[in-house]
């Protein structure tokens, strides 16, 4: 997925060429997304365009200077917000893609620089974070089955001096960001040389769990053994840390390699038995992982989402009545990945499919794929998040600057005619701020123009919190200051508050209209709560109220109304 993306248009698709081919975009609307039969347009000849994603600067862009859509650059105006939706980013750790921006930096700089990604999400009104914490059989907390990681330190074993996981649980959680551990489960290097592992890495004590593929060391999937280190390892930190959701991206069984053959044939032999079908075999061990690390998850600690990230394309309707309107390649089959079973068994909080094609693409269009994950999730009730490919815009395969600001239009369309689409995540943390063709900007000043709450899953257990009592609203030197009380005992008490503001004095407030919400913040220990609107206008009036959310996001009924002088 997220280091090398695959081409869907090539049949045997491999992650390892670090490139992608995309033929041209259909011709664009001038007026954005104005009905769905457009998106629909066959594309128009074809068209290469190969990239390679790079690192970038940690310093965000200059604002953009307005918004605008389409090649004729008219403005674009913004739409009500949506209460609630996932807005969220990936913050990439193998090879360095993002953070730590480079291996060996000490303990301080890490830490500057992740705040620095919680700034960006916060600049962009985001409101979740995926950070890759389990990129190659290590570990970036003290796990005691796996090395401490080689993007820390660049020495893989070494202790970085701090516990990067705790770290950014807690400040993500400062801020009232959702933090989803990111682990991918099989790979345990990016060399295939098992020497270059630390004496200690499981790969080196049980040399049969592993195989070189591509250039690269996976843990065989077909193995009992190992399919029972991995769980171990993702759930101690399941158990050890305050993690919001368990997230896997789209390496399964590795993208395939021309001329290389997949290296399991004496696992298969012992553990095979009852599969003709070598394909079928292995579909079998990733859905069995899946299955049972969902179970362990939810036995620990019931609250915590488990979800998936995959390859855009389940399989293609030429292939499967049930598949998607696609051409491309087949994640069913090329990575023995069954996801959309995955979804209707219910195995999955959330799905979380990598769409990272532009409108039109024949192979992979945009306008397919969505209602295609949203009519499956919708069968189960499984949320969906799509995942965006910013770096699109950054390499020039998106041509159109309003091209992911015109997917959230389409993802909106598509949730209004009954199959829910919950929310985005962009890829990578790098191009946030980067903030290519002011694509960003767009979206966020479009689309993202008030905080948002994160769905509610309603099967995930539920707090009873109460409404809180607004105690105080007054004028203060740092803008409107409240002062509300979470009175329930310690066991009901809320995770965090939404604060919702409109002007003049008013009775009540509509807390369902998603304009009037202002804020999301974390509860303070104690029944005390604090906060200041340093946005509020001191020449005007305001009038608050405050709801309160458990840690599943579930909200109470509105306190009290409070009131704030102009002057």
């Amino acid at each position: 997925m997220h280091l090398e993306p695959a081409d869907p248009t090539d049949s045997a698709a491999t992650t390892d060429a670090a490139a992608m081919t995309d033929t041209t975009p259909a011709e664009r609307s001038p007026h954005g997304l104005a009905r769905r039969g457009f998106l629909t347009l066959a594309v128009a000849g074809a068209a290469a365009s190969a990239f390679t994603v790079t690192i970038g600067t940690l310093a965000p862009s200059p604002a953009h200077a307005a918004a605008t859509g389409g090649s004729a650059g008219e403005p674009i105006a913004p739409i009500a917000p949506r209460k609630r939706e996932l807005r969220a980013m990936w913050i990439s750790s193998v090879v360095n893609i993002d953070w730590p921006s480079a291996a060996g930096l000490d303990a301080d700089a890490q830490k500057a620089e992740f705040l620095h990604w919680l700034d960006v999400a916060e600049q962009f009104r985001l409101n979740a974070v995926f950070v890759q914490v389990r990129p190659t059989a290590d570990a970036f907390w003290p796990s005691p089955l796996e090395p401490w990681s080689q993007y820390l330190t660049g020495v893989q074993g070494r202790d970085p001096g701090y516990d990067p996981l705790a770290f950014i649980v807690e400040e993500a959680h400062r801020r009232n960001l959702e933090l989803h551990a990111w682990y991918n489960p099989y790979r345990v290097s990016m060399q295939a040389d098992p020497a270059q592992l630390v004496a200690e890495h499981p790969a080196r004590v049980h040399p049969d769990w592993v195989w070189p593929y591509g250039g690269k060391l996976y843990f065989d999937p077909g193995l009992p053994e190992v399919q029972e280190h991995i769980q171990q390892a993702i759930m101690h930190s399941v158990e050890h840390y305050d993690l919001d959701g368990v997230h896997f991206d789209d390496y399964f069984y590795p993208y395939p390699v021309a001329g290389a053959v997949v290296p399991d044939a004496a696992a298969f032999a012992a553990h095979g038995a009852g599969f003709d079908d070598v394909a079928a075999w292995r579909r079998h061990n990733v859905d069995t992982f899946v299955q049972s690390i969902s179970e362990r998850i939810k036995a620990a600690k019931p609250w915590v989402k488990f979800g998936i990230s995959p390859f855009g394309i389940w399989r293609n309707a030429a292939t499967d009545p049930a598949g998607s309107a696609t051409g491309g390649s087949q994640s069913y089959d090329l990575q023995f990945a069954d996801t959309r079973k995955w979804v209707l068994e219910g195995w999955l909080d959330y799905i979380n499919p990598q769409i990272y094609w532009q409108f039109g693409l024949a192979v992979a269009d945009y306008a397919a794929l969505v209602p295609w994950w949203a009519d499956v999730a919708a069968t189960s009730g499984t949320h969906l998040h799509i995942g965006e490919a910013l770096y699109k815009v950054t390499s020039g395969v998106f041509t159109d600057p309003a091209e992911l600001s015109n997917h959230l239009d389409f993802d909106r369309e598509v949730d209004a005619g009954g199959a829910p689409v919950h929310g985005n995540v962009y890829f990578s943390a790098k191009h946030v701020p980067a903030d290519p063709q002011g694509s960003m900007t767009l979206l966020r000043d479009r689309h993202y123009t008030a905080p948002a709450i994160v769905p509610a899953m309603p099967w995930l257990p539920a707090t009873p919190v109460g409404a809180p009592v607004l105690a105080l609203a007054h004028r203060a030197h740092d803008g409107a200051r409240l002062v509300w009380l979470d009175a329930a005992r310690p066991n009901r008490r809320a995770t965090s508050f939404a604060i919702y503001r409109v002007e003049g004095r008013v009775r009540s407030i509509d807390v369902e209209d998603a304009a009037n919400l202002v804020a999301t913040v974390r509860a303070q220990d104690g029944v005390r709560q604090e906060w200041a609107d340093a946005a509020a206008d001191p020449d005007r009036a305001y009038t608050y109220v405050v709801t309160a959310l458990d840690r599943v996001w579930n909200e109470s009924a509105p306190s009290r109304p409070g009131w704030v002088r102009a002057g």
